[in-house]
């Protein structure tokens, strides 16, 4: 997925940043006290993330700020596409998990595809925080960072927007389902 040498060039540079600062002005509301040149200025001075952000949107993410954190002086992105990003989907859980089908295995587990793409896999509460901006998760759902004492016992969890509310499921972590992704989050 994506160079391995985690440099974008030029041309993809410009795209995203374009793409990036068109979506922050039009989605005032995610981020109401903050100003794209700091914005820009954090991006252009970080290479990696960069190339991070970049997988988000190649994997149809359509990354955005959702917030600042002032202890820390980092602005923190996450996927915010309508549904559980599209380039993510038909996934299991974990790499544990992908090894484990016998038969029918999907192509990727979302902590490997997030490792890969150098991005954070949301927590409950980050996806909670998320739902806060926006409704997200109408159609799809998303896996979500799942407590070891879950995980030890072969499940992981989930979310989704139904019904008015933020539900927060579970499921065997070898499942797999093609409305079914992960969203991230990247602090730059």
């Amino acid at each position: 997925m994506g160079k391995s040498s985690k440099q974008l060039t030029n041309e993809e540079r410009t795209s995203l940043l374009v793409t990036l600062e068109t979506r922050f002005k039009k989605f005032v509301d995610r981020h109401p006290t903050l100003q794209w040149e700091n914005v820009q200025q954090k991006l252009e001075a970080n290479e990696e993330k960069m190339w991070s952000l970049y997988q988000m949107e190649q994997t149809e993410g359509e990354p955005d700020v959702i917030a600042y954190d002032a202890t820390t002086d980092e602005y923190i992105f996450c996927d915010c596409s309508p549904e559980s990003p599209k380039g993510r989907r038909s996934i299991c859980y974990d790499h544990v998990a992908l090894e484990a089908r016998k038969q029918n295995k999907p192509a990727h587990s979302a902590l490997g595809m997030a490792e890969e793409m150098g991005i954070d896999i949301l927590t409950e509460e980050q996806y909670r925080t998320l739902q806060q901006v926006g409704k997200f998760d109408t159609k799809t759902s998303s896996w979500l960072e799942t407590p070891g004492s879950i995980r030890k016992l072969g499940g992981a969890i989930f979310g989704d927007y139904r019904y008015g509310q933020i539900f927060i499921y579970h499921n065997g972590a070898d499942s797999y389902y093609g409305a079914r992704g992960f969203r991230g989050a990247l602090r730059v």
